[in-house]
């Protein structure tokens, strides 16, 4: 079974993995929200000088779980975009100088499509059946999509965002309560303590969900406006209003997404990114699915939910066995694609 080292730094994540197949053998991840925190969000050239200070400990612990060297591995992959330009070019620039050693083939991977099929990521307790057409969701700090997946490599975007994203949004709104960063999971908590309906926030595109976009820059600022009239903040309200904030902000992908799959015929739906992990979206929409007799599928741990290097190993299982890769004489070709879309290959791959 094909073996593959591979190698994440889309963003603030130093991401080391090895995958054989679609099983993980290794997922090592060092997170740099600690050095954010301060900041209230990810400094680029702070993200690109920790990727340079861990990106060869991640990879050497990821090599050292799997039992494996890089002599041992068929091929190299990494991120290649979307994602923090400068980031992205620490993962990239590492891959390149492990396939050039080894002589090994280069595997580049879209970020979204990694997201897409980490539910394909087994282990030996958890196996995957899934069929296509699938319709995928991908929710996190930077990306809000509904992608038709027709098979694998073969994509149409059904809905995008037009401003923030579902994950950034939710860490703004944390940052107004004073909830530090990254507060999208610490606003989950707070929100299930507090009453949803205290306060009457809109829920995004109400009644525009005919376009399919994804639109949180409305419901950010009306967010901004109610807790600056409801200042000095208590528990009380912090907790209310983190419910309200996230209430809203999930009714808007249920409505969105109720005509997606009206309209979308597929036996088989796929949840994946950051937000994946909210366990409040996640009943809201296995629902939707078991309502309509479609087949929910999540990232097997929250560690497969966020950013990581093991949903790239995975989705370049199914480049490899389509002999999707570049070769070593052709590395001078890979470059960073910050705004690469999930629809299209990349340059190289024509």
């Amino acid at each position: 079974m094909t073996k593959i080292l591979a190698i994440d730094t889309s963003c603030d994540e130093t991401s080391g993995a090895v995958t054989e197949g679609s099983r993980v053998l290794s997922n090592i991840l060092w997170s740099q929200a600690s050095l954010h925190s301060k900041w209230g969000g990810v400094v680029p050239s702070l993200a690109k000088r920790a990727h340079q200070e861990r990106i060869g400990w991640v990879i050497n612990r990821a090599l050292k779980v799997s039992k494996l060297t890089p002599s041992e591995v068929d091929a190299i992959a990494v991120t290649v975009g979307p994602g923090l330009a400068i980031a992205l070019e620490v993962g990239i620039q590492k891959a390149k100088e492990l396939a050039m050693k080894y002589n090994k083939p280069l595997i580049t991977v879209n970020h979204v499509e990694g997201h897409i099929l980490s539910v394909f990521a087994e282990t030996p307790k958890h196996k995957v059946n899934i069929s296509f057409p699938a319709i995928a969701l991908v929710l996190s700090g930077k990306h809000s999509d509904i992608v038709l997946v027709k098979d694998f490599g073969s994509y149409e975007i059904i809905a995008y965002t037009i401003d923030d994203a579902l994950g950034e949004a939710l860490d703004k709104a944390a940052r107004m309560l004073g909830l530090g960063y990254p507060g999208g999971a610490i606003l989950e908590k707070m929100a299930k303590m507090g009453n949803a309906n205290k306060y009457g926030l809109p829920i995004p595109m109400m009644g525009k969900e005919s376009r399919f976009v994804f639109s949180y820059s409305g419901l950010k600022s009306a967010m901004w406006r109610l807790v600056e009239n409801e200042k000095p903040l208590t528990k009380e309200k912090i907790y209310d209003l983190a419910a309200s904030f996230q209430d809203k902000a999930f009714k808007h992908v249920e409505r969105l997404l109720i005509k997606v799959l009206d309209k979308y015929k597929a036996s088989d739906f796929l949840f994946g990114g950051g937000v994946s992990a909210n366990l409040e979206i996640r009943k809201c929409i296995r629902g939707l699915c078991k309502e309509r007799g479609v087949k929910f599928h999540i990232p097997y741990t929250k560690n497969t939910c966020g950013d990581n290097a093991a949903m790239i190993g995975v989705a370049s299982y199914f480049k490899y066995k389509k002999e999707l890769f570049v070769k070593p004489n052709d590395l001078d070709e890979v470059e960073r694609i910050p705004r690469a879309r999930v629809d299209s290959l990349f340059p190289w791959e024509h």
